[in-house]
């Protein structure tokens, strides 16, 4: 009965245990792409970190994955079209030829910002926005792809690194959620499924850029934290407040996406402190936002 058990375990698919199997059209994508990504939720993530740049932010020697990962992302509609949104990481001088590749290709660029200020080099982020059929896309955003990193040579600046390690327990129980460890940084990233935000019938959440986050970067008394936050309208001037209120400078506000209903602002912040102290001030903006977690304030 055991071996019969056993052998019937083995032929149920990834599905039955919680894990979707990645789609033949999405695996080729990444194949056509060179890239490696997963597929959860009902998205293909696509990784496009710049490992080839090191970014020194105020002084301070950032890791790859505090905020310098590129990515893509595709999901499924309806009529056998896929969405793809996207967050590519540039430096000044890619900007244009990648902008262009990306219009040349029938593709739209939704969004171009900073998320830093003080930053050498200087780094910029350009949305991506797409439909077609998965390997249409792939063929379509391959030519930009290709210009990154092309004229880098290493980029680098000198700034100081910071040693130790975060409580990474005490930042997830101040915000309210956990978090994933990447090397040095401590990333915690938040869906906003209070707002029902669909295109051509797929579901843009999280994985597709809808989303709330901290990066934390350094010890317990000395730290950095950066991040997006996602917002309705009316959360915009809450959030700057209680930002500002903390010590923690806001950057940019902006979008990330055209033509979506209800419209979504990002704002992107920068601070440096004690890690604790910078938790407890995303924490305070991030209760003026319908992400707000179930704990109160009682009980971190």
């Amino acid at each position: 009965m055991r071996r019969l058990l056993a052998f019937l375990l083995f032929l149920l698919p990834a599905s039955a245990f919680g894990q979707a199997a990645m789609p033949a059209d999405y695996q080729g994508v990444l194949t056509a792409l060179g890239k490696q990504g997963d597929f959860k939720e009902n998205v293909l993530r696509i990784n496009i970190p710049r490992n080839d740049v090191h970014v020194v932010v105020d002084g301070v020697a950032t890791p790859t994955p505090f905020g310098f990962g590129g990515w893509l992302a595709l999901t499924k509609g309806t009529g056998g079209m896929d969405v793809m949104m996207g967050d590519l990481v540039l430096t000044e001088n890619e900007v244009n030829p990648v902008m262009s590749a990306l219009l040349t290709n029938g593709l739209d660029v939704t969004a171009l910002h900073n998320h830093f200020f003080f930053d050498t080099p200087r780094i910029y982020y350009m949305h991506v926005h797409g439909h077609g059929n998965a390997a249409d896309l792939a063929m379509k955003v391959k030519p930009a792809l290709a210009l990154i990193g092309t004229g880098s040579a290493g980029a680098t600046a000198n700034g100081r690194a910071i040693t130790g390690t975060l409580d990474s327990a005490a930042l997830a129980r101040i915000v309210g959620y956990d978090g994933e460890q990447n090397g040095a940084v401590y990333k915690i990233t938040i869906g906003r499924p209070d707002i029902p935000l669909k295109e051509m019938g797929a579901a843009i959440n999280s994985r597709m850029g809808l989303n709330t986050w901290a990066a934390f970067y350094g010890n317990d008394g000395d730290a950095v934290i950066a991040g997006d936050i996602a917002m309705l309208d009316n959360e915009v001037t809450p959030v700057l407040k209680a930002l500002r209120t903390n010590g923690i400078d806001v950057v940019a506000i902006h979008h990330h996406m055209t033509g979506t209903n209800p419209p979504i602002i990002f704002l992107h912040y920068w601070g440096k402190g004690p890690a604790q102290k910078l938790a407890t001030g995303f924490r305070s903006a991030l209760d003026q936002t319908g992400a707000r977690p179930k704990t109160t304030a009682a009980q971190r």
